[in-house]
């Protein structure tokens, strides 16, 4: 007997159509004396980003084929503002920092009861899939990114 494979709608919380992701930190997001490992922090961000983008109707993989262009990863880093220890409990929010005519940059707040303790920054180009040339944002990408809200500063 064939099974027909049906997948469920997703269902995404008002944090996640808005770029907040909760987490607590285990032992294999630190380093061996229990302080966040610098690494983690790359990965968070990703999973917000591409959840938010995700919980709004637009899949990562899926651009070229949705919107006529893929997206490509320039740059990214963190900046360390506090200790972070294994257990903590932390918000990622995904925050407007920067919007061109082909690249925009999302930024990340890293918050542990309302305090910020780690800032973070991701550049993407947007590139036609033909040619790999620079191609315009989408209005759609652009819309969706430019409902973030602004940086909450330090």
């Amino acid at each position: 007997m064939t099974q027909t494979r049906t997948d469920p709608q997703p269902v995404f919380s008002d944090d996640e159509r808005a770029g907040r992701l909760s987490f607590r930190l285990a032992y294999g997001d630190c380093d061996v004396v229990g302080i966040a490992y610098f690494g983690i922090y790359l990965r968070w961000m990703e999973r917000c980003y591409s959840t938010f983008l995700y919980a709004n109707g637009i899949r990562s993989g899926e651009m070229q084929a949705d919107l006529g262009i893929v997206t490509v990863g320039v740059s990214s880093g963190t900046e360390y503002l506090d200790t972070v220890v294994v257990y903590d409990e932390l918000e990622c929010r995904a925050v407007r920092n920067r919007i061109g005519s082909s690249s925009y940059q999302v930024g990340f707040e890293f918050t542990r009861n309302g305090q910020l303790v780690t800032t973070g920054q991701m550049t993407f180009a947007c590139r036609n899939p033909m040619d790999f040339g620079k191609a315009e944002i989408p209005a759609r990408l652009r819309e969706l990114i430019e409902s973030l809200p602004e940086p909450t500063g330090r």
